[in-house]
């Protein structure tokens, strides 16, 4: 039996020391920008926006972390120290003024502390800075269409890619911006509610027929960042990425003349002759 026993231990011990292994070795090959094989944290951030989502996620642990160890010590004392056979005769006291003052205002001061950063945080969000450049994006079902309107009122549709990787997030035409430039971007739906969400951007804002939302980012690196659509929109509700290529601002002119050609006047929407997500 004992010999069972330090088998199934080590085991055990094999099992989890794999797949710590995975995990570390899944993180630290991630991509910026897309989901990763055993990700337990948030994505790396890419706009001043997620660093300070990430500093207020961090903060939040510390202090819960620390209130539930707290907590814990007090039921160990209570047991340990006021069990029936540590006191046959309890204690008849009834009211305690300091706990009672204490019990009252750490948890107030306690949510003012979270408060402060939660709020400024918001305003953060909420706050759209003068934009250096607009962007319309429009939820379909299910597929999304970008505008331009201050680099030639220029749109087009991306779709989801089959052909492409990361698998789900690829798209056919991905939205393209420049770096360290302000983006806002102006969402609204089409037919039902979609949601535009991008990890990396700490960007999140609904997509609803007949209103107009706008959230901002402003991206501090180049590459691919992915995102989808977070509401439940219909059957293809999976198969609606958001593609954003981040490039320095000579590529970003470039691709600005290119796109004016390719989708001038609408006219080469990709819609019509692009495979759907599903069969």
């Amino acid at each position: 039996m004992r010999m069972s026993m330090g088998r199934m231990g080590r085991q055990l011990l094999g099992l989890a020391v794999a797949g710590l292994t995975l995990a570390t070795g899944g993180v630290a090959s991630a991509e910026l920008g897309q989901p990763a094989p055993w990700e337990w944290t948030l994505q790396q951030s890419a706009s001043p926006v997620m660093d300070n989502i990430i500093w207020f996620h961090n903060f939040l642990f510390v202090l819960i972390t620390l209130i539930t160890l707290f907590v814990l010590a007090l039921l160990v004392v209570v047991v340990v120290k006021f069990n029936a056979r540590a006191n046959p005769v309890p204690s008849r006291t009834t009211h305690n003024t300091l706990i009672e003052v204490a019990w009252t205002l750490v948890p107030v001061l306690i949510l003012v502390g979270i408060s402060v950063p939660s709020f400024r945080l918001l305003f953060l969000e909420l706050d759209v800075p003068k934009a250096d450049i607009t962007i319309k994006a429009t939820g379909k079902q299910w597929y999304w269409s970008y505008a331009y309107p201050d680099n030639g009122k220029f749109e087009f549709d991306s779709l989801m890619a089959q052909d492409k990787q990361p698998r789900l997030l690829g798209v056919d035409n991905e939205m393209v911006v420049p770096v360290n430039k302000v983006i806002r971007v102006q969402v609204t739906g089409a037919d039902v509610i979609h949601a535009f969400a991008l990890p990396a951007f700490g960007v999140k804002i609904d997509a609803i027929p007949g209103r107009l939302n706008e959230t901002w980012f402003k991206a501090t690196k180049t590459g691919m960042f992915y995102g989808q659509c977070s509401e439940l929109c219909g059957k293809d509700h999976a198969f609606m990425p958001i593609a954003i290529r981040v490039v320095e601002d000579q590529e970003f002119a470039s691709w600005v003349e290119t796109a004016k050609k390719k989708y001038a006047s609408g006219g080469t929407s990709t819609y019509a002759s692009a495979a759907g997500p599903t069969q």
